[in-house]
């Protein structure tokens, strides 16, 4: 797997020696997370849709109040099962 013949001679002898089994994969993966900075790790991670910003990953929905709590647990509300609380069901 060659990405760029001339330009990515490093890259492309590290990925055949990982495709020929001479190098472990992970081994190769751990050593690059560890040589690039955290700002750099982050800037790939992000390029390649690897890592969420936090903005992202946010979800509203799930927002700590009791509400959440019971539909996390998977517990539904009320209206979740048709319940509108207008009914008079001989309670």
């Amino acid at each position: 797997m060659q990405l760029h013949p001339a330009a990515r001679q490093n890259t492309n002898t590290l990925l055949e020696l990982i495709e020929d089994g001479v190098l472990d994969k992970d081994a190769v993966i751990r050593a690059c997370l560890v040589w690039m900075s955290d700002r750099e790790v982050g800037e790939m991670a992000r390029a390649n849709d690897l890592l969420l910003d936090e903005e992202e990953d946010y979800n509203d929905s799930m927002d700590g109040d009791h509400e959440s709590a019971l539909a996390s647990a998977g517990w539904g509300m009320d209206e979740d099962y048709g319940y509108s609380g207008d009914v008079d069901d001989g309670i």
